[in-house]
């Protein structure tokens, strides 16, 4: 730890100039995400190392760290800069617009969102018994409200804020040589595409839940004739297991979103346990002790005769048509997500052994 901070204070006080790219850096932290920002970043900087420049040609020498820090001190906190860079907001200032819509969204969606729906939905849901119909549309009638009186609020107090002039002493504290170290710009995770899977994995788990008791869900009119045999009732809990994977990964890449090593690794980890899932599924299906056949559906009994009979055959071999299927593309999903955590990991090896190569140049 002592030699690598050591280190790290003898590479900035070679590089003064790394402090402009630390202030941009932070400065881009609180912009959103679009092509004018960048544009307004850009030129940004170009205003501070001309600043610098013409400082440097005045006193014939090159800036020092606490030179460079003090005109970024002049040019504001980070924070503050970049609200001044937004359109004119008018309940709440520029100054805290950046930190508002930030605890907005964390609230909002970070907390409230997945209480809601990971809780309090399967909670009501379980107490309403045949009724979950009306228990989902409750909660979700309960988290609009939720989420509407958080916003009130929170808007409520940064306004109260704004208007006693409170970030001013917060704004007059910043150190520019505390701002944290460049980071080298990585492909994340799309939020949006993090959000979907999210919501189409919880709304999978309760569809998976309600299976049991409703047939109807996944056999149509098919139900009043078939029922799963004893082989899907024995994979069913390691398929509900799955189904909670698949919320946990999006939920805790929403989460932390700095963990960009979780991604490629949760994803390989669920495309290994889908394959062994399904290899089970299928040896268990064909590969029996005495040759004979076990189906995925049978007919009730109510339902014997010869018509229904032939359709238990069709979808019997339908279901295992899709399952080979099933098995195949995960097993090149497999291949691609190793891949991208292979590529991944060579990525921070190298990005690791860098600063090494540099020093020793």
């Amino acid at each position: 730890m002592n030699e690598s901070g050591n280190t790290a204070s003898r590479n900035s006080s070679r590089n003064p100039m790394e402090l402009v790219d630390r202030y941009l850096q932070a400065v881009r932290f609180w912009l959103p995400k679009s092509r004018r920002n960048e544009d307004l970043v850009a030129e940004l900087g170009e205003d501070l190392r001309s600043q610098i420049e013409d400082k440097e040609t005045d006193l014939g020498r090159a800036l020092d760290e606490g030179e460079v820090s003090d005109i970024l001190k002049r040019c504001g906190a980070p924070m503050v800069v970049a609200g001044s860079l937004r359109p004119e907001q008018h309940l709440i200032g520029p100054a805290l617009f950046p930190i508002y819509t930030f605890v907005l969204k964390m609230v909002l969606f970070w907390i409230l969102v997945p209480v809601f729906l990971f809780i309090l939905v399967p909670v009501n849901v379980a107490n309403a018994s045949a009724d979950w119909a009306s228990a989902i549309a409750a909660t979700l009638g309960q988290l609009w409200s939720g989420l509407f009186v958080a916003a009130g609020i929170i808007t409520l107090v940064f306004a109260i804020i704004e208007r006693t002039h409170a970030q001013g002493a917060i704004a007059a504290k910043w150190d520019p040589r505390k701002l944290p170290p460049v980071r080298k710009q990585e492909r994340k995770t799309s939020v949006a595409q993090t959000v979907c899977q999210l919501v189409f994995g919880f709304f999978g788990l309760v569809w998976l839940l309600l299976l049991p008791q409703h047939p109807v869900l996944i056999l149509g009119p098919a139900a009043l004739f078939l029922k799963a045999a004893p082989l899907v009732h024995a994979v069913y809990v390691p398929i509900v297991l799955l189904g909670v994977l698949a919320i946990l990964r999006p939920a805790i890449t929403l989460a932390q979103m700095e963990w960009t090593w979780f991604p490629p690794l949760a994803e390989l980890l669920q495309a290994v346990l889908g394959l062994i899932l399904l290899n089970f599924v299928l040896s268990a299906a064909i590969q029996t002790p005495a040759g004979d056949w076990h189906p995925f559906v049978v007919l009730t009994d109510g339902a014997m005769s010869a018509k229904y009979a032939k359709v238990t055959s069709i979808v019997n071999v339908s279901i295992l048509i899709s399952l080979y299927c099933a098995w195949l593309a995960l097993g090149v999903a497999l291949l691609v997500h190793l891949w991208q955590l292979l590529s991944y990991l060579r990525k921070r090896v190298s990005n690791a052994r860098q600063p090494a190569s540099l020093q020793a140049q």
